[in-house]
């Protein structure tokens, strides 16, 4: 084990799981990893941190899916000198089975530290640090095993979504269907770089946004409803007779002032047109309030955290969609958008950033989209809000 660490150490002293004691456990039989404690402790006594930029590494025929790694005191720590991250494809909704899981965390034992992250922000494995010589035989067992690496780099980052008909009731479209779709669509963008900065695709089955795509990602895809909610009015008087207050705790609080509540009556009703699909109602009456039948999807435009011009939060690009196989009209909307992207686009500049120097007004014309009232740009572009 590496030296004294009383600076990690105290990160083992909280109620909650922490990645040091893990570290820890990986280093017993891997010295990568035992050096990586002697790193981050260097890192926390000096207050800064001792990993540089190392450039690109990857695999034969890819310019994405490895993220460079090393220290800038090898001579400390030699068996950390690289510490190279791998991303591996997830499968849509994280579905795995036990033997798959095996393959992945033998394979990294036998080519890497041992340390794992699962999942990754942008919903990848994420591998955590091997030397350069083991990438090319690490991705050769991955490639056999039916793994595949993700996205990293100025490329379509790897697409992912919520569990959605899966596990969930409110799912408005498939998102693994569509997930896995545009995965084997688009594996040109995902691999080779050739974009001003990266793109992100994520979806979510209805507008609860389990994904944090609006926030998130570039492209959004919210699953909503084109036609009314639906009320059964039977379980609405059951809520009512348990106590449930729905004046104040649904009614008047519904953001776009759909709901109206007839206490004699004891009826619930709304105005479809007024009914701003934020699923408030639905998620605290779940019994009575269902979404519409007439199913779909937003798609939004632009989120990003702060790089050059701050946080966004991804607004609506098309209002209602369909969501159906081959999703043809979602794929020529994406081409689309990347064909303008990367003709305008400035170097690490994501899309957000670009429609915004540029203009909505141009961008619009270029993806042959009309304007329409629910184009609202932006409606707020900083999502680090609490309520």
């Amino acid at each position: 084990m590496a030296g004294d660490t009383p600076l990690l150490d105290e990160l083992e002293k909280g109620p909650w799981p922490s990645f040091v004691k893990e570290i820890k456990r990986a280093a017993q039989k891997n010295p990568a990893a035992n050096d990586l404690l002697g790193i981050v402790e260097l890192s926390y006594k000096e207050k800064i941190t001792h990993w540089k930029h190392g450039g690109i590494v990857g695999v034969t025929g890819y310019g994405g899916g490895v993220i460079g790694r090393y220290t800038d005191v090898p001579e400390k720590f030699p068996n950390a000198e690289a510490f190279h991250t791998v991303r591996v494809n997830h499968p849509s909704g994280w579905f795995y089975n036990t033997s798959s899981l095996r393959k992945i965390c033998d394979i990294w034992e036998k080519y890497g530290s041992g340390l794992t992250n699962m999942h990754g922000s942008t919903g990848d494995i994420i591998l955590l640090g091997t030397k350069t010589d083991n990438i090319q035989p690490c991705f050769n067992e991955l490639s056999n095993a039916g793994f595949d690496l993700g996205g990293s780099g100025s490329v379509l980052r790897t697409p992912s979504g919520c569990v959605g008909p899966a596990r969930c009731e409110w799912s408005c479209f498939d998102t693994l269907d569509l997930i896995y779709d545009l995965t084997q669509t688009f594996q040109d963008e995902l691999h080779r770089p050739r974009w001003p900065y990266k793109f992100k695709i994520k979806a979510s089955g209805c507008p609860n946004d389990c994904s944090a795509a609006i926030a998130r990602a570039d492209f959004t895809i919210i699953g909503a409803w084109r036609d009314s909610i639906r009320i059964d009015q039977s379980a609405v008087k059951e809520y009512a007779a348990k106590g449930l207050d729905i004046k104040t705790l649904i009614v008047d609080k519904c953001p776009g002032n759909a709901l109206s509540w007839d206490n004699a009556k004891q009826v619930l009703s709304v105005q479809p047109d007024d009914c701003l699909r934020c699923m408030h109602c639905i998620n605290k009456m779940t019994k009575a309030i269902r979404p519409g039948i007439e199913k779909g999807a937003t798609i939004l435009i632009g989120g990003k955290a702060p790089i050059l011009r701050g946080a966004f939060l991804s607004w609506v690009l098309v209002p209602f969609v369909k969501v159906e196989p081959p999703y043809t009209e979602i794929k020529d909307l994406l081409e689309k958008i990347w064909d303008w992207w990367d003709e305008n686009g400035r170097n690490r500049e994501r899309v957000a950033e670009c429609i915004a120097r540029i203009g909505l007004k141009e961008f619009l014309k270029a993806v042959d989209l009309k304007p329409v009232p629910q184009m609202v740009y932006h409606p707020r572009s900083n999502p680090f809000v609490f309520f």
